[in-house]
């Protein structure tokens, strides 16, 4: 049986040569391990917090200079004794020379890869000496890029084209430059006699839910051997087992099931997602255990369906589990620090956990960072996320010389063969933007070039050659699971801003044209992977970049804007609200206006693209991924939840917009006019419609109830309530009609100016409130918000519960409509259940108040709140 001895006491490091770190032959040792030279410096002091003020800037030196590593460890003369030993490195950060006892073993350059090395004849008895030496690869970068070539790129220095490791560190339009390294992943020795070299489980779903689970493995040698596998339920309770004879050091079981049989693994929200365990034991002759291993794996049917729609040109780009179609509502990811050994297990469960929390079912590791820790795909098959798995190439014309093409071929085999068992991935994308990289710059491009035998290496876009050749080979040889040549990528052979086909990120609210987020229903594509809008994080987050220098704490300060990386945010971010609000420059208003907006907006974005979901050949839109959930530092940017966790507004619209039943509508006026061939004489009519969206399988049987209120007069106006069947995991439309059903004149001049008429739609099953959503006149500029003091707003304590006494319970009421309530509490910090709260009179809702932190009594905390019209702006 393989024993394994953790290499991770008595670590130190050094800059090599001396330095602003230490002197010369100064080794300080690390507080924890894996790690890498930034976190090890900030926790020592010796280097000032780089999330803080401007001190990035003051730590730029790290990434351009030599550090080393090193530990002692004993192995005890029984290791020594075992027919094979071998050192691991799960990952080394990036470029490193390894020498064990004085002898050099190897030399690293991929950040991505792991490394075995035998050292049976390198080791000895008692203590031995491990020292890692790690050259800036930065200036490796840059050596490359002189001997192959300069290539475009968006974001980051262009020689980060050339270099296996995490991209984003070289400086992002969300993130900072910071070129960290270190052994960032364990280190082991395991000795052996022959262990399990290979492990692949594949279930094989066939469309009437019948099974077949097939177990390959193979043996690091050729000895006599035969294993015992065992299907395991999550009690432990053997389901089925098998003995199989191994061949040459490989063999395969299999297991076969009818329909019904096994449970399958279904996503949040339409099954359980069940785990079975596979567990395999692999004996000599003499039935000595040579090896064994488990591995949780889901039972499931995974399908991406391009068919042709039944009533638009193009087709579907969706997903298919266990024969159900899934409209995926959900975000993008990128590492959640800049110094990734800070993320610890928890953190990242706190993440995911948010993630479902807030109603979504996807999320898609972005190719610009690194393929994920395995508890990060572990909790997603627990929480039944899906994953979307981009490959580690992001926003750029990547080379495709040899060496560089032997890096990426061992990198994708070895994250292919690592992540293949986890039922949440569901499609492995080739790169994110590197197409529409080769778009921009007009690179040789033809997508109607399908011809095996081009070599696109020999093109000025070379990396083409990886994304239709290498990377495909490489997953569909060691995995099932469907391979996307890109993010985005159209197909048939259109370009990546094509909506009809494939999938697309949609960056024309922000970037491109910057159109009004109220365009969103016009510029939806079959699968949108990306789109955003900004806001500012939480005050208490902005405080802490600020590190209590007060004279930058306003929107325009040189720290703020350090802590905003994204061009010409200024004018995006007063673009948007210059058109939609009334607001005000204080840094607490500024927070707040733009988190408002960043709420609006994204809301909007799922709330229109979900109505596209209309049914079997009819899913216009088949889902939506905001760009993006986390943040790798304090910083104001796309995130709907800050660095420290803490969530904005955004979140929790979004998490409304993917409730299981949701209403929405829209108004638009309509011009006419009343006499031929005359601009003078017209009528401008306001149109409503009404939809609803219901995520389960079954329909389901709901009364429309509309009512409005006119914000100017102070009162209630017309409605309407009616008795509606909603069809099963589909949008249903409910209502059209004019606006002056609910007493809205219809304008025969420019200059009548409408009146404030708010909408509001709910969906109720009895006395149950299934959905609710308040339509507003818009822009929210020109509102003539009623004075707060007449609003007759209520926060009403509820009390607490016994089992949860720091969670407290508030019932929000109005005698008018309010919009955008944010809730925060006067001392300390809390997290509220809802957010960005709009509220209509006679329509109470329930918040609760976690109370985070230290709080000498809950009950005496108070909650406070900001909203449109609060006399702010």
């Amino acid at each position: 049986m393989p024993a394994v001895v953790a290499i991770n006491e008595n670590w130190s490091f050094t800059q090599v040569g001396g330095g602003k770190a230490n002197a010369v032959g100064e080794w300080t040792p690390v507080s924890q391990f894996p790690t890498t030279t930034h976190a090890e410096l900030v926790k020592s002091g010796k280097i000032p917090n780089p999330f803080v003020g401007l001190n990035e800037w003051e730590v730029q030196w790290l990434g351009e200079v030599e550090w080393q590593f090193k530990t002692t460890f004993s192995v005890p003369e029984k290791t020594i004794s075992d027919k094979c030993i071998d050192i691991v490195f799960d990952g080394l950060d990036t470029n490193a020379i390894i020498e064990l006892n004085g002898q050099k073993l190897a030399e690293t350059d991929n950040m991505f890869v792991s490394y075995r090395i035998p050292v049976k004849n390198h080791l000895r008895s008692g203590e031995n000496e491990l020292l890692l030496t790690f050259p800036s690869s930065f200036l490796i970068g840059k050596k490359l890029e002189a001997e192959h070539g300069k290539f475009v790129l968006w974001n980051g220095d262009s020689s980060r084209l050339h270099v296996r490791t995490a991209q984003y560190r070289y400086g992002w339009d969300w993130g900072p430059v910071l070129l960290t390294t270190g052994p960032w992943k364990p280190i082991y020795l395991q000795s052996y006699n022959a262990r399990l070299e290979d492990l692949r489980v594949t279930s094989v779903v066939e469309e009437s839910l019948n099974v077949r689970i097939d177990v390959d493995l193979a043996l690091s040698a050729d000895v006599p051997a035969k294993a015992s596998i065992f299907l395991k339920d999550v009690s432990g309770k053997t389901l089925k087992s098998t003995e199989v004879a191994l061949e040459k050091g490989s063999g395969r079981g299999t297991f076969e099931a009818k329909a019904g049989e096994l449970e399958l693994w279904y996503p949040v929200g339409y099954g359980k997602p069940v785990l079975h365990t596979v567990i395999v034991e692999v004996v000599d002759e003499e039935g000595n255990i040579l090896d064994s291993k488990s591995q949780k794996v889901g039972i499931r049917r995974a399908r991406v369906v391009q068919d042709p729609l039944t009533e638009e040109e193009g087709r579907t780009f969706l997903f298919e589990v266990n024969n159900v179609r899934i409209f995926c509502g959900g975000s993008n990811w990128i590492p959640a620090d800049s110094f990734l050994t800070n993320i610890k297990d928890e953190r990242y469960r706190a993440w995911l956990q948010l993630l479902v929390d807030g109603n979504q079912n996807m999320v898609r590791i972005w190719g610009g960072g690194i393929y994920e820790m395995d508890i990060f795909y572990d909790t997603c098959d627990e929480l039944g996320i899906l994953v979307w798995q981009d490959s580690m190439f992001g926003c750029g014309q990547y080379p495709a010389y040899d060496d560089y093409l032997r890096r990426v071929e061992l990198e994708t085999e070895q994250n292919v063969k690592r992540l293949r068992h986890h039922p949440s991935i569901v499609i492995w994308a080739g790169n994110n933007e590197d197409y529409q990289v080769a778009e921009s710059y007009n690179l040789e491009l033809d997508y109607n070039d399908e011809d095996p035998k081009t070599d696109f290496r020999k093109t000025n876009f070379p990396a083409r050659y990886i994304y239709e050749r290498t990377l495909p080979e490489i997953v569909g040889r060691f995995s099932g699971i469907h391979y996307h040549r890109g993010s985005p990528y159209s197909g048939f052979g259109k370009d990546t801003r094509n909506r009809e086909y494939g999938d697309i990120h949609q960056w024309n609210v922000w970037h491109g044209s910057q159109e009004p987020w109220h365009n969103w229903d016009i510029l939806s594509g079959r699968f949108v992977s990306e789109f955003g809008m900004q806001g500012y994080p939480d005050i208490r987050t902005v405080d802490h970049w600020i590190g209590g220098n007060n004279a930058e704490r306003y929107p325009q300060s040189r720290t703020m804007c350090n802590h905003n990386k994204a061009d010409g945010f200024e004018r995006r971010l007063e673009l948007y609200l210059m058109e939609n609000f009334k607001h005000a420059f204080d840094i607490e208003s500024y927070v707040y206006y733009t988190q408002v907006m960043q709420a609006e907006t994204l809301a909007s974005a799922y709330r229109l693209w979900r109505r596209n979901w209309r049914g079997k050949g009819k899913e216009l839109t088949a889902g939506a991924l905001v760009w993006q959930i986390n943040d790798c530092w304090p910083v104001t940017s796309w995130a709907i939840v800050d660095y420290f966790l803490r969530p904005k507004p955004a979140y929790y619209t979004i998490k409304r917009e993917l409730n299981t039943y949701t209403v929405g509508m829209t108004r638009k006026e309509t011009k006419k006019s009343t006499v031929e061939s005359s601009a003078a004489f017209f009528e401008i009519d306001t149109i409503m419609e009404i939809w609803a969206t219901n995520s389960t399988l079954s329909e389901k049987k709901v009364t429309l109830q509309v009512k409005t209120f006119d914000l100017e007069e102070g009162k209630e106006g017309g409605g309407l309530e009616q008795e509606v069947v909603l069809a099963p995991n589909a949008s249903t439309e409910v209502w059209k009609g004019s606006l002056a059903k609910f007493g809205q004149p219809i304008r025969t001049k420019l200059s009548e100016v409408p009146k404030t008429l708010i909408v509001s739609a709910r969906l109720l099953d009895g006395n149950e409130v299934l959905a609710r959503y308040s339509n507003w006149p818009e822009p929210f500029k020109y509102i003539h918000f009623p004075k707060p003091s007449t609003l007759g707003f209520r926060i009403t304590p509820q009390g607490s519960s016994s089992t949860s006494p720091r969670t407290q319970t508030y019932t929000l009421s109005t005698a008018k409509p309010i919009k955008g309530i944010v809730l925060d509490v006067e001392e300390g910090e809390a997290r509220f259940s809802d957010q960005a709260i709009d509220l209509f009179p006679g329509d109470p809702q329930t918040v609760t108040c976690e109370i985070l932190g230290d709080a000498s009594d809950v009950k005496q905390v108070k909650v406070k709140a900001r909203f449109l019209g609060d006399g702010t702006a």
